[in-house]
Order: structure tokens, then sequence, then C-alpha cells
């Protein structure tokens, strides 16, 4: 059965970062890569779009103690713990989907998401790509480490998919529902550069998982 989003990382919150750490390859891997790919400037002002338990900011404050994250994400119990494991850092939460969330004009020295955005379609993306890029400030970027479909075959079939589910399900409306429906690599762009991006670079792979740097 299908769980709404927030609900179903709220039934997970015990044992979420073991299993994101053990269960996903190369996990402890590409959170440190992502981690020292954001700046390392004392105080730079840093987005974590679904910031979970805070997994990637772990290694991020090891190498800048001094930056100031705002993390969105939809779980109250995820925030609480990631609250938790940083009580002397400057951090803002918000509790909200960053899709409806204002994210401000040239407000932050870079963005970062990890795991978080293969459950949406381009088309539901590229709008909040939009916003992204006008709060991130002029020579600064957006860091997306996530698991990409492979080819345009299986990224229709996983949509396809949740879409029958929801039917069988009879859920209507436009709340999301956590089923993985991840894009390609080159969908991803695509979004990402409709949304204004100067430029998307590849900077590292692992499996299924990339890591995608967007240039403001």
């Amino acid at each position: 059965m299908l769980e709404e989003m927030a609900r179903f990382f709220e039934n997970r919150l015990d044992g979420y970062d073991e299993h994101m750490l053990t269960c996903i390859e190369s996990a402890e891997e590409f959170y440190p890569f992502t981690a020292a790919c954001l700046p390392k400037k004392p105080g730079c002002r840093i987005l974590d779009l679904g910031c979970g338990t805070g997994l990637e900011l772990e290694a991020y404050f090891d190498v800048n103690p001094s930056a100031r994250v705002t993390g969105i994400d939809l779980s109250a119990g995820m925030l609480a713990a990631l609250r938790e494991k940083f009580p002397d850092k400057e951090i803002e939460l918000i509790q909200d989907s960053y899709f409806d969330v204002p994210l401000g004009r040239e407000v932050y020295d870079a963005a970062v998401s990890v795991e978080s955005l293969h459950h949406f379609t381009r088309e539901e993306k590229t709008p909040l790509y939009t916003k992204l890029r006008e709060a991130i400030v002029p020579g600064g970027y957006f860091i997306l480490t996530d698991y990409f479909a492979p080819t345009e075959e299986e990224e229709v079939l996983y949509r396809r998919t949740l879409l029958e589910l929801k039917a069988q399900q009879g859920i209507e409306g436009d709340a999301f529902y956590h089923y993985d429906t991840p894009l390609t690599v080159a969908h991803e762009t695509q979004a990402l550069l409709e949304a204004g991006f100067a430029s998307v670079e590849l900077l590292g792979q692992w499996g299924a998982t990339c890591t995608l740097k967007a240039a403001r």
C-alpha cells in the first residue's frame, strides 16, 4: 500500500540512518563526496532540500563548522533527529514541502539535496528548480546527489506503475505518496537547464547514484 510521503518517513525513523548508510550502494562514499562539493567559506549559507536526519551535514560540518544551514523536510521526526545531532550549529529547520516554501532571492551560497528528489516528475521539478535558482546568489550552485533511471523506458515504467497503484487504491488529489520514480540523468539535466541554471556537470557516479552540479 502506498503511504503519504511524510507518514512514510515518520514510520521509518528508527533505524533510518543505518538503513541509508548500509543498504544503499556506496552511500558511505557519496555522502562525504557531496559534502566536499559544498562551499568551504566560513559562515556560508546552505539550503538543504529534503534534509532528513542530516546525513550529508555530518560530513559537511566537519569541514565547515560555521556554515549556516536551512533544512526543509516533511517529517517532524526527521527534523527533530537532525536538531539533536547538531545542537551547537546554526540551523533553521522548516517542516513543509519544499515545493511550497518561499525560498527568497539570492539568499544562499549553495543548495544541496541527497536522495530526495527522485520521487517527482520533470514537470513538477522544473518550477521548483526555477525558484531554487533564484534563491542562490550569482556564482552559487546546487549539488544534487540522487539515483537515476538508466533508461527512458524505466523512467516511464516507474511513473506508470505509481499511477496504476494510486488508481487501484482509490487515491486522488495532489498529495505526494512514497514511490520511487527517478528520472534519467538527461531529463534531470533538462529540468535544471529549463529552470535557468547556466550549466549542469556530472561530478561523480556510483552505480545508479550520481552527483550533479547545477551552476547559477
